[in-house]
């Protein structure tokens, strides 16, 4: 076991997909040379040549694009998208042609193509180098979309995407580019070196993180990515409460693993949905809609969430207003209707307001 960084993980984790697989090659802005700005490629391309890691011009599309000829000429192109609101003049390659192509070849095409994606807040970033983007690709049928939340992760999970036969987007939580863990990298890579780990094993499979033994007052928060950590933190937080929490990483949200989320919920009887980008339309409530139905008779409360809010990434002094906290979790915790009495504030608060006829009287 060493001590290392998430950022370090995923370094390995290109370095040793490149010298097992003479068809990888890592390319975008700033990756070679430099490092990238993360230092996520630092060493590659002496390492490895900069015909394998090598810098592209200051163009999303193209970098899609040219990724997409590679694909086809029989490569298996890792390609970054420098930031996440950077990411989005390439958007109309990845639906039309990266996430299609297999179905309009009747599947003689193939695109296996990562497409590396720092996502995600905490960081403090400016306008366009903060958002949360997952769920335009995750809603876009054809693709696949992981993001890692732990240091081993951070290695597997993009072992597992470069080595699928079909186009991953893989999002990388920025504020965890500096997190550390325990690993084995060298176990790891042997492991799937040897064939003993594959990229079946890994994508489309959810993990609990954090085990809950008193059902009798027990809920189950869901998590991935960057809110991973908040959720493990609000679990601690909530055995003063006398709550005992589990945690499930999604790890996948496409493909998504039912059934290790349903039978959390089931075991538990309550579920609560965490996500940093904001509430409407997100990952958060595909979620909470399959938990519904999944798990209807088993739950003893409605599923909830807690999400950034529907507004654009804030200023950086009023990031931390946005993102999900652990006292925001354990105040929608409080919610789950542990007395097994309903919880009747959203009725008070309807009828304390006032109608939209009131609403708008005044305004001409």
């Amino acid at each position: 076991m060493s001590t290392i960084t998430f950022a370090s993980a995923l370094n390995r984790a290109l370095a040793d997909a490149i010298a097992t697989d003479p068809d990888v090659l890592v390319f975008g802005e700033d990756v070679g040379v430099a490092g990238g700005v993360f230092r996520i490629t630092d060493g590659l391309a002496a390492t490895y040549g900069d015909d394998r890691c090598f810098d592209t011009p200051l163009a999303e599309s193209g970098i899609i694009g040219f990724g997409v000829g590679l694909c086809m000429a029989g490569f298996r192109p890792v390609a970054e998208m420098q930031f996440d609101a950077f990411a989005y003049p390439a958007f109309e390659q990845i639906t039309s042609h990266v996430a299609k192509m297999r179905n309009r070849t009747r599947g003689s095409v193939t695109i296996p193509m990562t497409i590396r994606i720092p996502f995600a807040g905490g960081i403090g970033g400016v306008e366009h180098h903060c958002d949360s983007s997952e769920a335009y690709y995750a809603a876009t049928p054809g693709l696949k979309v992981v993001t890692p939340a732990t240091v081993e992760d951070a290695y597997l999970l993009l072992r597992a995407a470069i080595d699928d036969p079909d186009p991953v987007v893989f999002m990388e939580p920025k504020r965890l580019y500096w997190s550390k863990g325990d690993v084995d990298l060298d176990d790891l890579s042997a492991r799937w070196g040897s064939g003993s780990l594959t990229h079946d094993q890994v994508l489309g499979r959810a993990a609990v993180r954090r085990s809950a033994s008193d059902v009798s007052r027990a809920a189950t928060i869901v998590a991935y990515g960057p809110t991973l950590s908040v959720a493990l933190e609000s679990a601690e937080a909530a055995r003063e409460e006398g709550w005992d929490v589990e945690v499930v990483d999604v790890r996948s949200l496409v493909p998504f693993d039912d059934e290790t989320v349903v039978a959390s919920v089931r075991r538990t009887g309550r579920c609560l949905v965490l996500q940093e980008a904001q509430g409407f339309a997100g990952v958060g409530a595909e979620i909470a809609a399959r938990v519904q139905e999944r798990a209807f008779h088993s739950l003893a409360a409605p599923v909830l969430r807690v999400t950034g809010f529907d507004i654009p990434y804030p200023a950086p002094k009023l990031e931390h207003l946005h993102l999900p906290s652990v006292d925001r979790v354990l105040d929608a915790l409080a919610r789950l209707q542990w007395d097994d009495d309903p919880d009747t504030r959203h009725l008070e608060a309807a009828a304390t307001a006032p109608t939209a006829a009131q609403a708008g009287a005044g305004t001409r």
